[in-house]
């Protein structure tokens, strides 16, 4: 008789369990996504407005850059620090959109920008450095902190600072946490405000005064609708500056980004990238380098946004969202529920299955405020927005207490 092989889990092995590291939460607006996917398999039609992600594909010249490159090339891995080209072409870039100077030398091209915070909190951070974020925020800051034994202090923001922190705001919690660095995004995501230049210039100043890096998220620059944002490179060689091809470029797929970093730390960063990523993905390098010449295309991109924005600005009222954060880029609206629900993830839940609109709660950007707010991304077609609009209107009316 053939002898049974199969045994019982040991006791050791059944006592294995996932680092505590890993103990992270979710990132909430991925969940939503879910659970609009869930509800479209079963053939129902979703207006997404959750996730942060252009409707529109990669620019046609970038496309049809890799379709020709597919029919010559065998894309093997390019150096950990990236295409040369590209890195040159990002430089130009800088020097074309911000007139400020800075060597290829300078450049990482990263695995979309999720790829550089990566680098960054390890080439920076020993385990257990406080980092500063400003709450609400985006939330993948702070889980990505966690994992790598990093420990977020959330500066509490408020709309009379344009939900960006201040100086003031930085040394306090600086004092009671004692910051290794601070990172701001602007134009920032959930609120879609931007931080003025003369904040920007004097939170570099006073982070090096600290002793505390700054690292800048800079990738909804090209998406602001007043005023051009401004790259912290203008103020401080020392800050750490990350963007990305996923927002103004419409890539998010294709996972390209990049920093910008001292001089003294391009070492540090390659050897991190070389036994993390090896590198960026050739094919994503060779779109991201032709989509600069795709300026009529993506500005036309923006021209939506814009139409977007207003037609919202102009229709959100009529469903009784009326506390809208003035967002000046980026293409998000946050909006305080307080005076509909006090449960923001259920209030979207209730959206989702009753008018079949996806929206991401607030409490996925800030963990204590965040139950009073939702975040409408409006990246979609024109055609789409109208119709999330006209739902939500349809739904308020025949939910008028919510």
């Amino acid at each position: 008789m053939k002898k049974n092989t199969t045994t019982a889990p040991s006791a050791t092995s059944s006592a294995l369990q996932a680092a505590q590291r890993s103990d992270i939460e979710g990132f909430m607006v991925m969940d939503v996504m879910r659970a609009a996917d869930a509800k479209e398999q079963a053939g129902e039609r979703i207006i997404h407005m959750e996730v942060g992600q252009p409707g529109t594909p990669a620019p046609k010249v970038a496309r049809d850059a890799v379709a020709a490159t597919l029919a010559q090339h065998n894309l093997g891995y390019t150096l950990a620090l990236g295409n040369h080209a590209l890195r040159e072409r990002i430089c130009q870039h800088y020097q074309d959109s911000y007139g400020v100077e800075i060597p290829a030398s300078r450049i990482i091209i990263t695995p979309g920008s999720s790829g550089a915070f990566i680098l960054a909190f390890t080439g920076l951070f020993d385990a257990g450095a406080t980092v500063g974020l400003p709450s609400p925020g985006y939330p993948c800051y702070r889980q990505i902190l966690k994992a790598l034994d990093l420990a977020p202090a959330l500066i509490e923001t408020s709309e009379a600072d344009r939900w960006m922190p201040t100086p003031h705001s930085l040394q306090q919690t600086h004092a009671r946490s004692a910051l290794s660095g601070l990172l701001v995004a602007s134009p920032a995501n959930p609120t879609g405000t931007m931080i003025e230049p003369d904040r920007l210039a004097a939170l570099c100043q006073t982070c090096e005064r600290l002793g505390v890096w700054f690292i800048s998220d800079e990738i909804y620059h090209g998406l602001t609708y007043d005023q051009p944002a401004r790259t912290a490179l203008a103020y401080s060689d020392e800050a750490i500056v990350i963007n990305s091809f996923s927002k103004y470029f419409s890539m998010t797929g294709w996972r390209v980004g990049w920093m910008v970093v001292p001089e003294r730390l391009v070492r540090v960063f390659e050897r991190l990238a070389q036994n993390l990523f090896i590198c960026a993905p050739a094919v994503s390098q060779v779109a991201a380098l032709a989509s600069f010449d795709a300026v009529e295309e993506l500005e036309a991109n923006k021209q939506t946004y814009a139409q977007n924005r207003a037609l919202l600005l102009r229709e959100l009222p009529k469903a009784g969202f009326t506390r809208i954060v003035p967002a000046d880029g980026a293409f998000y609206l946050y909006c305080d529920i307080s005076d509909l629900a006090d449960d923001s993830a259920a209030f979207a839940r209730r959206i989702l299955d009753e008018a079949g609109v996806a929206l991401t709660p607030g409490i996925d950007f800030d963990p204590v405020r965040g139950h009073r707010y939702l975040r409408f991304s409006y990246a979609r077609s024109t055609d789409d927005i109208a119709e999330a609009a006209r739902r939500l209107i349809q739904w308020a009316e025949t939910n008028p207490k919510c």
